[in-house]
């Protein structure tokens, strides 16, 4: 008798703590806003390339491919970095046609793997990976971005301090 009173006041404790717990907490929590993808899924990364290069040699410019995934979030960090800091998107404008090849894995295949292989595997690294090209395709370098971050974010001066290394050099 007295296993079953305390078994009975335990039930009613349960029953009680779970009545108290605000609403909105546990599984119906409203989810992330879901952020603007910035990789084109269904792009041919090839084709980009190719368009890309194209561009740069008629503008003498070089390549800078931007792997990742639209889950990324260090992806649109980095994306977000060469729009929002002057400097960067300047030299960036100035010297460079970006493309963004998207690598996400679609039932347990990289899309784009044949354009990762290419390059050397710059995806090992993690996302985002940059490789930059000269205007006739040349793989000039491949840049694991973890060693342009400090703390959660990439650091501008880093980031410029990278583009204009290999920005192409200039004889006007």
């Amino acid at each position: 008798m007295k296993n079953h009173i305390m078994i009975r006041n335990l039930f009613l404790c349960f029953l009680l703590v779970g009545a108290a717990v605000p609403p909105g907490h546990g599984a119906d929590k409203p989810a992330k806003p879901a952020r603007a993808p910035i990789y084109d899924t269904k792009a041919d990364g090839a084709k980009q390339v190719a368009d890309a290069l194209a561009t740069a040699k008629r503008e003498h410019k070089n390549v800078l491919l931007q792997f990742g995934a639209n889950w990324c979030g260090w992806c649109h960090k980095l994306h977000n970095l060469f729009q929002s800091d002057k400097d960067i998107a300047a030299v960036l404008k100035t010297n460079y046609v970006v493309v963004l090849i998207d690598v996400d894995k679609v039932d347990g295949k990289s899309h784009n793997a044949d354009v990762n292989t290419r390059y050397g595997d710059p995806c090992r690294f993690g996302l985002p990976a940059i490789v930059v090209l000269d205007s006739d395709g040349k793989q000039l370098t491949t840049q694991d971005t973890g060693k342009l971050e400090a703390g959660n974010r990439h650091d501008p001066a880093k980031v410029l301090a990278f583009l204009k290394q290999w920005s192409p050099k200039r004889t006007d």
